[in-house]
């Protein structure tokens, strides 16, 4: 008569691939979540279509025009010709401005609100854009 081996006996597995799934998934999660917390201190326009490189940790000073043609320093209203002393007062050394202008906004005060920009010591801009 054969006698079977007990169940004991059996060695057991240790199965990666439900492991795998859950580490793809929280990789996933944390990457999304990341990139929802960029923020971007400006006034809401609707930006045009483009391909960007992520912006840096420091928060930049923004200067946004809305459809309307109106101008923003950091979410603070201003006037075209108040625009160079707001940022001269606002813009630290060696520091990036983010411009945000809304898709329908006029490229003539887009581009006068970057000279009065310049004019205050602003060196490099960078265009905001939603990503494709």
């Amino acid at each position: 008569m054969k006698l079977r081996r007990s169940r004991a006996s059996k060695r057991g597995r240790i199965e990666i691939i439900p492991m795998i799934d859950v580490m793809f998934f929280l990789l996933a999660t944390f990457m999304l979540t990341s990139l929802a917390l960029q923020r971007l201190d400006a006034v809401r326009v609707d930006l045009p279509q483009g391909r960007a490189q992520t912006m840096s940790e420091t928060a930049p000073l923004t200067l946004a025009v809305t459809r309307a043609n109106q101008i923003y320093v950091n979410r603070q209203p201003v006037r075209l010709d108040q625009v160079t002393a707001a940022v001269a007062k606002l813009l630290p050394r060696d520091h990036d401005i983010v411009v945000a202008a809304d898709d329908a906004a006029s490229h003539g005060i887009v581009v006068q609100a970057m000279l009065a920009a310049r004019n205050a010591g602003a060196e490099h801009f960078l265009v905001a854009v939603h990503r494709e």
